[in-house]
């Protein structure tokens, strides 16, 4: 049976709205007869094309003062005469609303959580400490303040190791890259010299665990205001992009009770509240299943997790903030969801390496359950879609950085972003 919201005039706003994540977002809860409507800094967004998007609007977070991003905020909301939800869709967003909580429940139904906890999973230097006070297992890991503290560790380490962002915005916008795998030390001397701010340290290295793609679990939950799970579910990645240690590009639903119960028993012992996307490995040296990464915020892959009835992270956030019931969600084993340019990238890789042929490629192509772009009731999306994906390859082939990608942007500005949200909220 399929669910149904009993009442769906609270509208929803999403903050940051580039890619697919947003886009399921405004397909789940559209779906239901929810009017959804995006923000993002950049016009051409395939969310804004949906036919479940109500209205679109550009702000850009970075170049706007916290003050100036407020009042923007509440702007909108008085807009659409009725409180709405608001949902964050990257770490910034949801560290942003997390430290304006105050200023934003007046206008906004949020979950009422922490600014400091989420600030604590977002990093992984904090979330590292968090989850060893907690008894939940996690790879080791050093956090150098200095060259000489690499070049002190590589005389007693076990090489491969794991060169990672502490905040991983942050070494993604320096080099393009959210980690490194190095193999020596002369490796990991030359990738951390290559990476690190010495003004201001951003790097950790962390224990490889070694092991196949297949061994990355994912836990994708609802918390309450009491910090019980409502919706919770598992599965893992079948391929990542970039390859072994990116997001997911295909992906399978699949139960782990002991994923489930490690994630709600951590998230209930730090009060955690709202939507989890939560990241393990598991280490056949010692049988556990070891947190990688948590993002207090809704993950890109939410769509794979859906219930037989249609439940997913999104909906039960939209049935518990409204106050209404929620129905049980029952997981689909076995459901399958791609990220179809993704998974192109990650394929072609794969292949380079010979961890895949085209046969066992379009094997595992086989009961996809659902695409992150392309949907019969939806084909719009398709446009920005394809056309952002063009340019993004003929830069690449005129040799530009990755560090300077950028969407197709029509720049306005705020008053003009304002008045295409008033032209497009009635649609």
């Amino acid at each position: 049976m399929r669910m149904h919201i009993k009442d769906t005039s609270t509208p929803v706003l999403i903050l940051m709205s580039k890619d697919h994540g947003p886009l399921g977002i405004a397909r789940s809860l559209g779906r239901m007869g929810v009017p959804v409507y995006c923000i993002d800094p950049h016009v051409f967004v395939p969310c804004a094309f949906s036919r479940h998007c109500r209205g679109n609007t550009t702000w850009d977070m970075e170049k706007h003062t916290t003050r100036e991003t407020l009042e923007f905020l509440h702007d909108l909301s008085r807009t659409l005469r009725r409180r709405p939800i608001l949902i964050p869709t990257t770490d910034q967003a949801a560290i942003f609303v997390a430290e304006n909580v105050t200023q934003l429940r007046d206008v906004f139904l949020l979950p009422d959580q922490s600014a400091a906890l989420v600030y604590a999973l977002s990093s992984k230097q904090e979330m590292f400490f968090l989850a060893k006070k907690h008894g939940i297992p996690t790879p080791e890991a050093v956090f150098p303040e200095s060259k000489q503290d690499v070049l002190e560790f590589v005389e007693r380490a076990l090489f491969p190791v794991m060169l990672k962002g502490i905040d991983g915005f942050r070494l993604w916008k320096r080099t393009g890259k959210k980690m490194f795998v190095a193999s020596s030390r002369r490796e990991l001397v030359q990738a951390y010299e290559a990476a690190e701010d010495p003004q201001c340290p951003n790097l950790m290295i962390q224990e490889y665990i070694p092991g196949g793609d297949d061994t990355v679990w994912m836990f994708n939950g609802y918390f309450n205001a009491e910090s019980d799970c409502l919706a919770g579910f598992t599965g893992k990645k079948l391929r990542q992009c970039p390859v072994h240690t990116g997001s997911t590009s295909l992906g399978i639903c699949l139960p782990n009770e002991e994923v489930e119960n490690t994630t709600r028993r951590f998230m209930k012992s730090i009060g955690y509240r709202g939507i989890l996307d939560i990241g393990y490995r598991y280490d056949a040296r010692d049988g556990q299943y070891k947190v990688l990464d948590i993002n207090p915020r809704i993950g890109a892959t939410f769509r794979l997790f859906a219930a037989s009835n249609g439940m997913d992270v999104v909906r039960a956030l939209y049935l518990d903030l409204t106050k209404q019931p929620l129905p049980s969600a029952t997981i689909v084993p076995g459901r399958k969801w791609i990220a179809e340019d993704l998974d192109l990238v990650s394929t072609y890789r794969y292949r380079r390496e010979g961890n895949i042929t085209v046969r066992e490629w379009l094997h595992s192509l086989r009961g996809i359950d659902e695409m992150a772009y392309l949907a019969k009731d939806d084909l719009l999306p398709l446009l920005p879609f394809s056309i952002n994906r063009i340019v993004e390859l003929g830069r690449r082939l005129l040799g530009r950085s990755l560090r300077t990608r950028r969407n197709i942007v029509a720049v306005v500005s705020p008053q003009e972003g304002k008045k295409k949200f008033w032209k497009t909220q009635v649609r």
